[in-house]
Order: C-alpha cells, then structure tokens, then sequence
C-alpha cells in the first residue's frame, strides 16, 4: 500500500481542487487577453479586463466570454491579484502601469520579448514614477516555450504565474 498524493487525488478527479482568491487583470484588450481571462478561469482565477478605450472593450465584450470589465484600475486589487499588460505598445500604458503599481497586487508583468527594449521603462520614468517601483515589474513574462501565437503566449503566461505561486522554477526542473 503506498501513500496517497492529494495532488494525485484532485488530477483523478477523487478531491476538489485547493480554492483560493485569485485575480487576473488582463490589461488592454487583445488576442491574448482573451485566452488569458478564458484559460484563467479554468485555473480558477476572477478574470478582470482593463482596457480604457470603451469601443475596444466593448468588442471584446461581444466576442469572449463574460468576465468584469473596467476602464481603470479594480477596486480591491490585493496580494492575490496577477496582473498581465498584454500590449507594450499602447499610449496610455504608461498611467495604466502606473496605477496599478499604486495598488497592492501580488504580481505585476508586461509582455515583450527580451532582447527588445522596454518602453514601460521610458513611460514610468517620464511620468515621475521611481525606479525601485519600475522594478517590481517583470518582463519577459511566462515560461520560454517557444509560444508564437495567442492562446500558446497565454498558456506559457499562465504556466509561469502558477509557477511562481508556487514557488516554483518552472520548466523542467523538479
């Protein structure tokens, strides 16, 4: 007889899953703010979608799943809230990050490829914000498989947000 593993248990289907207060704001509406807040959800997670621009949003709201929707920051946002700026390239990205670094949320990432520059940088700086705050942004974001397309770039996103609540490297290493 061998010891049972409860996370055996919940991957048979024998025990419920561990619940716990979890947030995802996808900020800007995007491809991959879509399958961020569908497959966030699966992950038990309260999808949240900031995007300030009222038509764009509304467009999202036509095409995915319901999910909260806002033109600014959520109020309450904690230490259990995860959030993912899905579009660097944005004008207001600067006074969107630069709000949400005023809240408390557990994790705060812009996606963008390593080797490019970091224009979140540049638009925090000029707008006064320190760079001790900057910081706590993180990019690049997700694990690096390879991901080209949007629901690959939110499954490699969300795999490194379970990760790192976790405590975990990700990737292969055990």
């Amino acid at each position: 007889m061998h010891e049972s593993d409860p996370a055996c248990a919940v991957a048979h289907g024998e025990a419920a899953p561990p619940q716990g207060d979890r947030t995802l704001v996808a900020v800007f509406a995007s491809p991959v703010a879509g399958y961020l807040l569908r497959y966030g959800a699966d992950l038990g997670y309260r999808g949240i979608l900031l995007e300030p621009d009222r038509d764009l949003a509304e467009k999202v709201r036509a095409e995915e799943p319901p999910f909260e929707m806002t033109s600014g920051p959520p109020a309450g946002l904690d230490g259990t809230a995860d959030v993912v700026v899905t579009d660097h390239h944005r004008a207001d990205l600067g006074p969107v990050l630069r709000d949400l670094l005023a809240c408390e949320c557990r994790w705060i990432g812009v996606m963008g490829k390593p080797y490019h520059p970091a224009p979140h940088e540049v638009a925090l700086a000029e707008l006064g914000v320190p760079a001790e705050v900057v910081a706590r942004v993180h990019r690049p974001i997700g694990l690096n498989i390879g991901s080209r397309t949007p629901p690959e770039i939110a499954v490699a996103t969300l795999a490194g947000l379970v990760a790192d609540r976790n405590g975990r490297p990700g990737g292969f290493a055990f």
